[in-house]
């Protein structure tokens, strides 16, 4: 149950057409449902203004069937899985009409809504090799909502290639910064941009990157102001945070 749909509930106590003690049942009954393997959170989108995402990893093509069932029944217009493998993404799509980007390994119930956003979120990779860290970020925003502009491999090895990418970094309402290696990208971008910006760093490196922990401690160490930092690879992190920002 959304604010939208709490607010008719009201308004037909309001009107006399329920009673408050049917109102009150309505209420007790919506938080969440007991599937015995899990507990769908359907007051999510009324707390914090998006239904709740599945986690896919880890979890079995019918435990997920089940889940989106759940969900479904409660009028969820769409329904977002993240890290959800390809072979379990092709078990859902016999039972529910999945649409499966392997890049993000995110599987998408309903139809992207159309962007209303404040402005537009930006999304940089230092390279080829984090765009599936950018496109779980990508895709997460766009079904929150939000318009999005991509700038892939505009890493510091190369910087003419940012560089040529100004006018889209000051236009930008947010930026998501994605890097591996010693994640430079994300102070650079931050000493450019006046939105906020949020480093992500990633796995992408060789050993002494150490899966990503080298560019986590470059991004918290940032003598850049404005600059914020998820976990390592967390796209929908970064792009869950980007559309809150975004809708301020």
């Amino acid at each position: 149950m959304n604010k939208q749909d709490t607010l008719k509930l009201l308004q037909e106590v309001q009107k006399g057409g329920l009673s408050p003690a049917e109102a009150l049942k309505t209420l007790y009954t919506e938080p969440f449902e007991d599937l015995g393997y899990a507990k769908p959170d359907y007051h999510r989108e009324f707390r914090q203004g998006t239904p709740e995402v599945i986690y896919g990893a880890g979890k079995t093509p019918e435990q997920i069937i089940g889940i989106v069932s759940a969900m479904r029944r409660k009028s969820e217009k769409l329904i977002l899985i993240t890290r959800l493998p390809a072979e379990t993404a092709k078990d859902i799509k016999k039972a529910v009409p999945l649409t499966y980007n392997q890049a993000a390994r995110i599987g998408i119930i309903g139809k992207i809504p159309e962007p209303d956003g404040c402005g537009k979120i930006v999304i940089a990779t230092g390279g080829t090799s984090d765009i599936p860290v950018a496109e779980e970020a990508a895709l997460t925003a766009e079904a929150l909502g939000n318009r999005i502009v991509r700038l892939y491999d505009v890493g510091v090895a190369g910087l003419h290639r940012l560089m040529s990418q100004l006018e889209t970094i000051m236009d930008a309402q947010v930026i998501i910064s994605i890097a591996g290696m010693e994640g430079a990208l994300t102070s650079v971008i931050g000493g450019l941009a006046d939105c906020p910006v949020i480093g992500v760093p990633t796995s992408i490196g060789y050993g002494a990157s150490f899966h990503g922990l080298s560019a986590l401690l470059s991004m918290l160490n940032s003598c850049a102001s404005g600059v914020s930092v998820v976990n390592i690879d967390n796209g929908f992190g970064a792009g869950y945070l980007a559309s809150m920002i975004n809708h301020q």
